[in-house]
């Protein structure tokens, strides 16, 4: 069989066991695994196991855990209510303002969450009963709540771009600061869109009544500590990584125990909500381990067999794809898987096949690396897209489960392609204008 050949039947395979609802990392390992005996019988099985084991040693790996626990802690001990609080009284008198304080609570929730299921259960059960009791109009607020909760998988710490990092061997810091900016810059598309369409039809989102805000300007400025706890566990988390005091292992350690911390402060610590997010971090934790392990074995084989050699061949020498329409041609891929994979499957799957590739082409903006480091943050917002496109986005199914009965399926569909578009204008000006994403990782190391 040729490597072509090979390839294709590796990935046909996969995608037939992923269609009978076997669980991703299971597939994913099972064909690594299975191939790599077809072909070199049973001494071959060290090569995904020698590749697998690769990620016992990689230190950095003790931050997915860290980060995971400390959006869980956040969220359990309602710091992140609190804070929504604060956005009410502060943006009320605003057209939209419940809306843009929305967003800005989804961008803070991301910048110490790293995930947009905790965002995306905030936004649901907290902000949209209040936008909705106050007339907002559901169908622009439900956008909102997915648009805003997805920047948690692009703004640092971005747990997704650490899973990226792990699989394209790239500094995860690099890749986080990668995403600072396009991730500022698709919030604030967001709050202009809000602005614009408040300001067409005042109908769509209502200033707040003077009844609710009509308060001393002394409680106001109380309201404020709510977000001084949230800015205080960013700052100290990735402020000081960032000023190089702390290493990224040492940063997520101390967001964990800063949000402990904070915890306790707040008096909301206590044995249940401890066990309820020692639970669930555990299962998202292990969930993520399962599958770079299972992505670790399938690249190795992948690799072994000299596909990704073949298949670069393929797009430059036989079809004459130039560099940035193999690029376009990856981004397409991206946005029709992510509309029946979510993003960890997504790159698992991709990843042996995309990542040396990328490496090698000549996009004429800097060396392999940085276009890996550019690339991931591709990768990164074409997976917001896929939690909120239909039919598998998991940020429509979390609505769906969490959201007031006022809003239906119909209305999340219809909410969400503003926000696409917005994503997708975003993905091309970083593609068009790659230092938008290159620009600050390159200052902070000079």
């Amino acid at each position: 069989m040729s490597p072509e050949l090979i390839a294709l039947t590796m990935f046909g395979t996969m995608m037939v066991l992923l269609l009978t609802g076997q669980r991703v990392f299971g597939a994913i390992g099972f064909v690594g695994s299975a191939m790599v005996l077809l072909l070199y019988g049973t001494g071959g099985i060290e090569i995904p196991f020698s590749a697998a084991f690769k990620l016992f040693n990689w230190f950095p790996m003790l931050t997915l855990p860290l980060f995971i626990y400390m959006g869980y802690v956040l969220s359990e001990a309602g710091i992140a209510e609190d804070l929504y609080k604060m956005l009410h009284v502060w943006f009320g008198r605003v057209g939209g303002g419940l809306a843009i304080g929305t967003i800005f609570l989804m961008v803070i929730i991301s910048a110490m969450n790293g995930l947009s299921v905790a965002g995306m259960a905030i936004g649901a059960t907290i902000a949209l009963p209040e936008m909705l009791r106050r007339g907002y109009d559901k169908v622009l607020i439900t956008g909102v709540v997915q648009g805003g909760s997805s920047l948690g998988i692009l703004v640092p710490p971005s747990v997704v771009m650490v899973l990226y990092g792990m699989i394209a061997r790239q500094p995860v810091s690099q890749l986080w600061l990668a995403g600072v900016i396009p991730g500022l810059l698709m919030a604030a598309m967001f709050v202009i869109y809000v602005l614009i369409r408040a300001r067409l039809n005042p109908a769509l989102a209502p200033v707040v009544s003077d009844e609710e805000l009509n308060m001393p300007l002394s409680e106001k400025l109380k309201l404020l500590r709510a977000g001084i706890i949230p800015f205080l566990i960013f700052f100290a988390m990735t402020g000081l990584f960032i000023m190089g005091y702390t290493s990224l292992v040492e940063s997520s350690a101390v967001g964990a125990t800063a949000a402990t911390l904070a915890a306790i402060v707040k008096g909301r610590f206590t044995w249940k909500m401890m066990h309820e997010t020692a639970r669930k971090t555990l299962g998202v934790s292990s969930m993520f381990l399962w599958l770079i392990l299972a992505a670790l074995a399938f690249g190795a084989v992948f690799d072994g067999i000299g596909a990704v050699r073949a298949i670069e061949n393929l797009f430059l020498n036989r079809w004459e794809l130039s560099p940035w329409q193999v690029i376009i041609m990856m981004q397409l891929s991206f946005i029709v898987m992510g509309m029946f994979l979510d993003d960890t499957a997504m790159l698992v799957i991709v990843a042996p096949l995309y990542v040396p590739l990328v490496k090698t082409l000549d996009l004429g903006f800097g060396s392999g690396n940085t276009q890996l480091i550019w690339f991931g943050v591709l990768y990164t917002m074409t997976c917001q897209i896929a939690y909120i496109t239909p039919p598998f986005g998991y940020n429509l199914f979390l609505m769906r489960a969490m959201a007031p009965k006022d809003i239906t399926l119909p209305d999340i569909y219809r909410s969400i392609w503003p926000f696409v578009a917005m994503m997708t204008l975003t993905i091309a000006l970083v593609m068009l204008f790659p230092q938008i994403a290159l620009w600050l990782p390159q200052a902070v190391r000079n």
